[in-house]
């Protein structure tokens, strides 16, 4: 699986941005997706996931109720809506598959996830 991240950008605190995640290959829609971010001079982090079939999506709570995440198994496109976006929010995100096929249990930690694509700058200026 290969991922190609897109729709970042410069925005003013309070606005909003959709991130895109388009999907190479045939497998896309057996693997739960995840959005990770890094700021500079901090660690990779969890932001947020969704399960292969969709549904819920899991958020990092810094995030809940902001950020939506959801999938087009069809486009093999997952996406992150983030709104009321803050100077904290400001990092390159990333995108990532699991590397378990029809996975029973929706990860949140890094180790987990095989694929990743190459990030989007997200810069949220106050």
């Amino acid at each position: 699986v290969q991922l190609q991240a897109s729709g970042g950008g410069l925005v003013q605190a309070g606005g909003s941005l959709r991130l895109s995640c388009a999907a190479s290959g045939r497998s896309f829609s057996r693997y739960s997706m995840g959005w990770f971010r890094q700021a500079p001079g901090k660690e990779r982090e969890f932001v947020a996931a969704i399960k292969w079939g969709g549904g819920n999506g899991y958020y990092a709570d810094s995030v809940k109720g902001r950020f939506t995440i959801s999938r087009d198994n069809a486009k093999n496109t997952v996406y992150l809506q983030m709104n009321s976006l803050k100077p904290e929010d400001t990092a390159v995100y990333y995108c990532s598959a699991d590397g378990e096929p029809f996975a029973a249990v929706v990860y949140t930690t890094q180790r987990n996830y095989r694929y990743w694509g190459q990030g989007t700058q997200v810069t949220v200026s106050s």
